[in-house]
């Protein structure tokens, strides 16, 4: 068995959502820019009289990290689904795809490999959420008792 370097801090991060999710999204995407984290998703950036699918496509090509956001909406989303697959099938996505877990859905729908990689829960709250994301990358501030811990400031 041959064992992959552990990924570095993301450069940007892709977000995939359901529009019905934009709330959440904006907020961790404040939250991850605070810590240094560059993030690319829909509302921020596609703008009035693009191409919707080229500037997606672009951001796709450019990001080094997937997050895809889990909930009923995003389930039943074609554009969150080809977004996936395509994050699926590159090489260099193999360990940087992460699951968000933001309401219990059924996550097959999306892809029958989504079920297999780890999610980060945010039902269990969005400051915890964002620390256990947060770990992923290294970036959690750490306590005098050798734990991890993310500082998440307000949105």
């Amino acid at each position: 068995m041959t064992h992959r370097a552990k990924p570095g801090p993301p450069r940007e991060v892709f977000i995939s959502h359901s529009h019905v999710d934009r709330e959440f999204v904006g907020k961790l995407a404040r939250v991850l820019h605070r810590r240094g984290v560059r993030t690319w998703y829909s509302e921020a950036h596609l703008l009035g009289g693009v191409q919707w699918h080229d500037e997606i496509g672009r951001a796709l090509a450019r990001c080094d990290w997937f997050l895809v956001v889990l909930s009923l909406a995003s389930t039943k989303s074609r554009w969150v689904k080809w977004e996936l697959s395509y994050a699926l099938g590159e090489e260099r996505y193999l360990t940087r795809i992460v699951p968000i877990l933001l309401q219990p859905c059924r996550v097959r729908t999306l892809s029958w490999a989504l079920p297999g990689l780890q999610q980060v829960d945010f039902t269990g709250g969005f400051a915890r959420g964002c620390r256990d994301l947060l770990r992923i990358w290294g970036l959690g501030k750490r306590t005098g008792t050798g734990s991890a811990a993310a500082q998440t400031p307000a949105p």
